[in-house]
């Protein structure tokens, strides 16, 4: 089964080695009919510690690595894929 790959914005990068990335997603409503937007923020692992709040990441699927992470980040373009 292919690991998840997700994109979204980085809006904390305080913890060693661990950034929180926000996803959004649009869908259309049910009932109404009209586009809705929902985000979720995701724990992911950053080894380099390489992004920076308010940057752009790619996040993949992994074994948990502890009790919230258990997303790794892709490295940045140019650097070759982990996964």
């Amino acid at each position: 089964m292919p690991k998840r790959i997700l994109e979204g914005t980085v809006v904390s990068d305080k913890g060693d080695k661990t950034v929180v990335v926000k996803v959004e997603r649009t869908f259309l409503h049910p009932v109404l009919k009209k586009t809705v937007r929902r985000s979720k923020k995701y724990h992911a692992h950053d080894e380099a510690n390489a992004y920076k709040t308010g940057e752009i990441a790619r996040i993949i699927e992994c074994a948990p690595k502890s009790k919230l992470k258990t997303w790794e980040v892709l490295p940045k373009d140019g650097q070759g894929v982990s996964a």
